[in-house]
This record gives structure tokens, C-alpha cells and sequence, in this order.
């Protein structure tokens, strides 16, 4: 994956690399992107399928997160957004001694 975006909004580009080539260098060819700010988890991956199988068929292996992003976008499986947690109310402050005793300073430790 070709990183490109802006700092914070990120977007790749899914490329086939010479194993020796940087990370954001020159590819032989762009199969596909991936944007992770897109809200629908279906609509983030766009990949053309046929040209992943001929690149797997001449010996071309495909990155650990690239592989996963194929198989999501063969089988269809996105997962299902977690619902946000629910908001609570805000503690209220303790207090810092009980009632009718009052804290013993250092300087009333150090006296007796």
C-alpha cells in the first residue's frame, strides 16, 4: 500500500511493488485504493479482483493488511460497527476527611 493523504487523513493506494522498492516509490501497476476515514466500512476498499488473481497466479504476494483487505472485499464480511458507549454522569468530589476530624498537618506531626 502506497501511503499518500495529508497528516491525519490518510489514503493508500493498493500497488504491486518490486519487493526492493520504497514504500511510497514507483509501482508496476495500481490494483486498487483504501481510504479509512470513509464512514461505511463497505465503501472504504475499492480493489479490481481480476487483476489481484493474475498478479497471485505470476507470484506476486500481497502484504498481511492487503490480504485481509481481499478477503473482506471477496467475502462481503465488514463486521458491525460498535454502538458509541453510554454517557455517564459526572462524579461528584470526595471528601478528603471525615466529618468533625480535621487532617493532621506535618508541621502538627512534627510538634508532638
Amino acid at each position: 500500500m502506497k501511503r499518500l493523504g495529508r497528516k491525519h487523513r490518510p489514503f493508500y493506494r493498493i500497488c504491486v511493488m518490486h519487493q526492493s522498492n520504497a514504500r511510497d516509490g514507483k509501482a508496476i501497476e495500481e490494483i486498487g485504493t483504501y481510504d479509512p476515514m470513509v464512514k461505511d466500512k463497505s465503501k472504504r476498499v475499492v480493489i479490481r479482483l481480476d487483476r489481484v488473481d493474475y498478479w497471485k497466479s505470476v507470484g506476486a504476494q500481497p502484504s498481511e493488511k492487503v490480504a485481509v483487505l481481499i478477503e473482506k472485499v471477496r467475502k462481503g464480511n465488514w463486521g458491525v460497527a460498535k454502538a458509541p458507549p453510554p454517557l455517564t454522569p459526572p462524579k461528584e468530589p470526595t471528601a478528603a476527611a471525615p466529618e468533625g476530624e480535621e487532617a493532621e498537618t506535618p508541621a502538627e506531626a512534627a510538634a508532638e
